[in-house]
This record gives structure tokens, sequence and C-alpha cells, in this order.
């Protein structure tokens, strides 16, 4: 049986300290944590666009059709009693807002121009 994880989580912009809450797929599948580039826009985040593109690839390691990432971003992640900062990578899903994945690739994608 499939079981999805969702959490209502605050995402603030580290310049402004002006944040909002989203819905968060916690997908421990996910290499990284990501959000929607149309979600990012509307609530006027600050995209950083990356030295060189990150190619996305499914399970199967088939290119993505939904497209490479090429910004990132920087923000404060609050749920609960936890806060962090992080990076996310910006993507190109109409589905979910943000997904949060396992971090440790978060060292090793290219550097913010």
């Amino acid at each position: 049986m499939l079981r999805e994880v969702w959490l209502n989580i605050g995402i603030e912009k580290v310049d402004m300290h002006k944040g909002v809450i989203v819905r968060a797929l916690l997908d421990s599948g996910a290499i990284g944590m990501f959000m929607n580039k149309k979600t990012a826009e509307r609530h006027g985040f600050k995209l950083q666009k990356l030295k060189r593109l990150f190619i996305v690839r499914n399970m199967d390691r088939i290119e993505n059709s939904s497209g490479n990432i090429i910004y990132q971003m920087e923000v404060n992640v609050f749920y609960k009693n936890h806060v962090e900062r992080i990076r996310m990578d910006v993507y190109n899903s109409e589905k979910t807002e943000v997904i949060l994945g396992m971090p440790w690739l978060q060292a090793h994608n290219p550097k913010i121009n």
C-alpha cells in the first residue's frame, strides 16, 4: 500500500525574514530539498542561478520530463520547534510545492553564483 507523508511547514526568506506556510511531501527517496518554481515566484523568493545545471533523473535513471534544475535558493525552514537554514533546488513540477528529501547531496551541488 502506497503511503505519503505530508507536512505543513514554514519557509522564510533569509534576507527579509518574511515567510509562508506550504505543504511539503516528505520523500526519503528524493536526493535533496526542492521547491516548485511557481511557488517560489508567487511568494517572491530570491532565486540564485547555478553555475552548472543539475540534471533531474527518475528512479529508473531516465531524465525527468519536468526539466533540469538551474536555480537554488537559501531559506529558513520551520517545523514545530525546529528551525534550519537550507538550500533548496527549484524545480518545475505542478504537483508538489515542496519536497523534503535526503540532504546529503546539498554539499555536492554546484556552487551558487
